[in-house]
């Protein structure tokens, strides 16, 4: 799918054809489309079709007539029956006089520039466009992570009687989601960082200046992954060691209940040997078997009274 659009005062329309200033926005678009683009504007298809590929990276090169921007950015997916979040590739190519995007899926990061939620935005100002596609990525990323962190808090929450396999496995989910972030906001940093040195497209005082604001907020989406990274293992670890613990509760509790059950067991054992009568105590007895009833329970209650004050029970 292809869409052209234009702002006029700040105000974005769509139009109806290709034009000096436009915005081309290509989501999910077909061979055919890649094709006509492609030798409309005077670019290699690869360059087009870049983004449409989940395994490539982050980079930014520079070509007879256009520049070609590769970045990561954060979308959902669903993984095991839930909602996660990955990154995909984003394309943008700059030539003389059009910018144009290419992305598999309709990203919450352009959706606010086409619903003009995005203050002083032109179409016909491509590097100050690109620097606010960044930035608007690097807000994302730091959205998404809070959004993953307050997941790890609700399964923090659970830690104790309530765990259960199944929050390890979405803590699972959220360390492998900080590893993609990881990745990409790096890959992205190396694409912003050749940005500071970019000279094709003139750059006002004001451009450089959102410059340096998408850079730093990229670090700090970079240094939030890598301490809710910290926090997810350590989370995970309290949560093994809790569900280790339980289960030496468990263990703990069954061999005491063993130890007890294996008195009357040993007893009744030694009564049911096949010897002489006079060799065993309350043989003759009146009312021997309950008196070795009695005896036995005693020795029960005394040996789980000992294991209670041991914390075995």
């Amino acid at each position: 799918m292809i869409k052209y659009f234009m702002t006029d005062n700040q105000v974005i329309h769509e139009e109806e054809r290709l034009q000096g200033g436009v915005w081309v926005q290509m989501i999910s678009p077909s061979q055919q489309e890649c094709e006509s683009l492609a030798e409309t504007l005077n670019v290699d298809i690869d360059d087009i079709k870049a983004a449409l590929d989940e395994e490539e990276s982050s980079r930014i090169e520079l070509q007879d007539g256009y520049t070609l921007i590769l970045v990561d950015i954060p979308t959902t997916e669903i993984r095991h029956d839930k909602q996660s979040y990955t990154t995909i590739p984003l394309g943008i190519i700059l030539t003389q006089d059009i910018i144009v995007t290419v992305c598999t899926e309709d990203t919450p990061v352009l959706k606010n520039f086409v619903q003009n939620r995005v203050k002083e935005f032109s179409t016909k100002k491509r590097l100050r466009f690109v620097y606010q596609i960044l930035y608007r990525t690097a807000a994302i990323y730091q959205m998404n992570l809070r959004i993953i962190d307050k997941r790890r808090t609700e399964i923090e929450e659970r830690i104790g009687e309530h765990t259960e396999d199944v929050d390890l496995i979405d803590l699972h989910e959220l360390e492998s989601t900080l590893v993609y972030f990881a990745t990409s906001l790096r890959a992205n940093g190396v694409v912003l960082d050749r940005l500071t040195r970019y000279k094709r497209l003139e750059q006002y005082p004001e451009d450089k200046e959102l410059l340096g604001d998408v850079i730093v907020e990229n670090q700090q989406a970079i240094e939030m992954t890598s301490i809710y990274r910290d926090i997810i293992n350590g989370t995970r670890e309290l949560m093994s060691s809790v569900i280790d613990n339980r289960l030496n509760n468990v263990m703990k509790y069954l061999t005491s209940i063993t130890i007890v059950m294996a008195i009357p067991t040993v007893i009744s054992g030694i009564y049911g040997m096949n010897v002489d009568e006079r060799w065993m105590p309350f043989a003759d007895t009146p009312h021997g078997f309950l008196i070795i009833c009695v005896l036995t329970l005693l020795i029960c209650i005394i040996t789980m009274f000992v294991l209670r004050k041991k914390k075995m029970l």
